[in-house]
């Protein structure tokens, strides 16, 4: 008798059924907003799409005269480059040190209990001391998703570094290979794949503390829009930034995903 895990979609009912959820989130969002401006046309916590969209337009194609500058592009501008730096640089530092302290026995030995402590520090709750100490300005919101992200991506390195076959080791050592070609030949290839993963399962946590920093201190960004006009209780401008930015996140994560795929596709043969 054939189970239920052994039934698999075919591709397009697969799409299908990826789609459903959302549709059904839409339809339930339209109804009860037609039965909301029904009773009350002017009300502002479920607008309808045709003021969602007139309000992107305005945002994405007027100039603000305050800023001089098209808001809605703006802002993603500011809140992209802050998170792409504090990626770049937690990526960097668990590429680094992940090998390096996941390798060398000395190392793990010191730092793999401070890594691991460190890990479980709540970022928010540094928060305050990251502006007294950085100021308010850029810094401290790099600084914020450096200190969220980069330990768990360097505790993930490690992890996958420990986890390299020891006989792999030993057939380089035999062949001569010193610690920087062990590193180099052996230990980064297999790491490369799980970095890009541990990125993409950063992006929802990066995208936390850009938008908390924002909302905190900040002259523009996502965050800081959405922040800024929910005293108005303006649900035409938050609920399309919020969505705005779940796609963001997942072209990011489509776009790693693909990276990953095309750049060591040895690996995701393995994994199947």
């Amino acid at each position: 008798m054939r189970r239920i895990i052994n039934y698999a979609p075919r591709v397009g009912v697969r799409v299908i059924l990826a789609a459903l959820p959302f549709v059904a989130v839409l339809a339930i969002y339209l109804i009860a907003s037609n039965a909301r401006l029904a009773i009350e046309p002017n009300d502002k916590l479920m607008p309808a799409f045709a003021t969602f969209w007139a309000t992107l337009t305005r945002l994405a194609t007027t100039i603000d005269k305050a800023t001089n500058q098209y808001l809605f592009w703006w802002d993603t501008w500011l809140s992209l480059q802050r998170l792409f730096l504090g990626l770049g640089i937690s990526a960097l530092a668990g590429l680094v040190l992940g090998i390096l302290v996941g390798f060398i026995p000395y190392l793990r030995a010191t730092f793999e209990p401070f890594f691991a402590a460190f890990s479980l520090i709540p970022p928010l709750a540094v928060l305050p001391i990251l502006f007294i100490l950085f100021g308010l300005g850029e810094v401290s919101k790099i600084v914020l998703i450096v200190f969220g992200i980069a330990p768990f991506i360097i505790r993930d390195v490690m992890l996958r570094v420990a986890s390299i076959p020891a006989e792999q080791i030993i057939k380089a050592q035999t062949l001569g290979a010193n610690t920087w070609q062990m590193i180099s030949g052996v230990v980064l290839p297999q790491v490369m794949p799980r970095l890009i993963d541990s990125v993409r399962l950063s992006l929802g946590a990066a995208w936390l503390f850009v938008i908390a920093a924002e909302a905190i201190t900040a002259e523009g960004g996502l965050g800081y829009r959405i922040f800024l006009v929910r005293r108005y209780l303006a649900m035409d401008v938050i609920l399309p930034y919020v969505a705005w930015i779940t796609l963001l996140a997942f072209l990011m994560d489509w776009g790693l995903r693909r990276l990953a795929a095309a750049a060591y596709p040895w690996d995701r043969i393995k994994a199947a």
